[in-house]
């Protein structure tokens, strides 16, 4: 397999281009207002992600179908559980929740998975998924049964973050939450990018462009937002 999205991703870092991701939930997408949605992305929107912490069996595969007639925009899987893959998306977020203790989410949802994509089309991407509290109770730790790790524990955060990337990591995210409270703070952000050999994604309460600058100028290659496209 060709790793064409992953790649994009390293030299996108290499390069200090910054990206730019759009969180799709499927769950309150209305695929009627997709050419809507669409033309209101950013301009400088390089990715489409889509998933949530639950999604109504179906409705994950229906929306990236409708999303993906009508861009060229690459879009990549971002899923609470097994049954939101689609081999219509054009990647998938491999996820591993390394702040969490649950085996469900660290590796038995992954299992479960290989099924869906030993013949799949779908670049998959391993990717770290770190947990922070974003000052509310998110739905990742009401479905994942898992608590976040305190903005206030930098050290954690960066040694859980290194952590992945020694198992073999391709990508790190750090998540607040949707509607988080409290974005990421810079200085997380900046003490994790500076351990790391590999691309750093940021998501969860970026809702300004100030937020969103703050976490690229502190090492962020990839920030995500999502809720503020909701409302």
């Amino acid at each position: 397999m060709t790793y064409k999205l992953y790649d994009s991703f390293l030299s996108a870092s290499v390069k200090n281009k910054k990206l730019l991701a759009i969180l799709v939930d499927p769950d309150v997408f209305n695929v009627s207002e997709t050419n809507i949605f669409l033309r209101k992305l950013p301009k400088e929107t390089t990715h489409i992600f889509v998933g949530g912490s639950t999604v109504e069996n179906g409705k994950t595969e229906k929306v990236v179908s409708e999303i993906k007639k009508n861009t060229s925009i690459p879009i990549l899987l971002f899923p609470g559980d097994v049954s939101q893959i689609t081999n219509n998306a054009d990647g998938l977020l491999f996820l591993s929740l390394l702040s969490g203790r649950n085996p469900e989410y660290l590796i038995e949802q992954q299992v479960k998975s290989v099924s869906k994509l030993r013949n799949s089309s779908l670049e998959v991407i391993s990717t770290g998924y770190l947990l922070i509290d974003g000052g509310k109770t998110s739905a990742v730790e009401r479905v994942s049964k898992t608590r976040p790790i305190s903005q206030k524990k930098i050290q954690q955060i960066v040694d859980t973050a290194k952590a992945g990337e020694y198992l073999g990591m391709k990508l790190i995210y750090l998540e607040a939450g949707s509607g988080a409270k409290i974005p990421i703070l810079p200085e997380i952000i900046s003490a994790v990018k500076n351990e790391l050999k590999i691309p750093l994604i940021i998501g969860g309460g970026i809702k300004s462009e100030k937020q969103k600058q703050d976490a690229y100028k502190a090492g962020a290659d990839l920030v995500v937002m999502g809720t503020v496209f909701e409302k």
